[in-house]
């Protein structure tokens, strides 16, 4: 059985790969990508829940943009259940901006977002983890950068005791079989079929 409630509201938040192409001036609009698909799944097997499925990524950003609208994009919409997936632009931006995030401050404000949603709303806590799947030699350097992130979310997920996604090992286990392209074209943004892997790992954490 489900862990997600009867009447619950599910907050994703995170950056493009949730934001996935969504509607801002329609605030029940989940995008094209995995949110669209979970909600797609859960509420066909779960009518009886009734849960409502909210999408505020916003493409692009990094945990510090998620803390400038965390009162509004979160604290404000009172879920029960928030799903945070952020961290590759944390990297990427080291690379193609020069703008550098260091591990401490990617894991100093995800850690004050989680304590906000938890001390203010209680809400359970879904960590998804960031991947890259290099498809060119450049973002193959990437991994220098992003996998201290990604050590830093497995910790902020212990700490906090959440529910973990652990998509950088997934996604990796699938491309042996196809090759990166197949399930992230760009090496970061998911193929049709790359956020239905997402949304498969997204459910069985909550035991969807």
């Amino acid at each position: 059985m489900t862990l997600i409630d009867q009447n619950a509201v599910v907050l994703f938040q995170g950056d493009s790969i949730t934001d996935a192409g969504r509607n801002r001036s329609d605030g029940s609009n989940l995008g094209s990508g995995y949110a669209l698909l979970v909600s797609a799944l859960f509420n066909r097997k779960y009518p009886e829940k009734q849960a409502t499925f909210l999408n505020r990524g916003i493409s692009g950003d990094r945990v510090v943009d998620l803390e400038r609208r965390w009162e509004e994009d979160c604290l404000d919409l009172k879920p029960n259940w928030l799903s945070v997936y952020v961290g590759i632009n944390d990297t990427w931006r080291r690379y193609d901006s020069n703008n550098p995030l260091s591990t401490e401050e990617y894991y100093t404000t995800y850690r004050r977002l989680l304590s906000r949603a938890k001390e203010q709303l209680n809400a359970n806590l879904i960590l998804v983890e960031p991947f890259v799947l290099p498809v060119n030699d450049s973002q193959k350097q990437w991994r220098e950068d992003l996998d201290p992130k990604i050590q830093a979310a497995r910790e902020l997920a212990g700490e906090f005791k959440a529910l973990y996604v652990p998509l950088d090992g997934l996604f990796a286990q699938a491309a042996a079989q196809t090759g990166p392209a197949y399930w992230a074209p760009d090496g970061v943004h998911p193929s049709p079929a790359g956020a239905a892997l997402i949304a498969e790992a997204w459910l069985q954490a909550v035991k969807g």
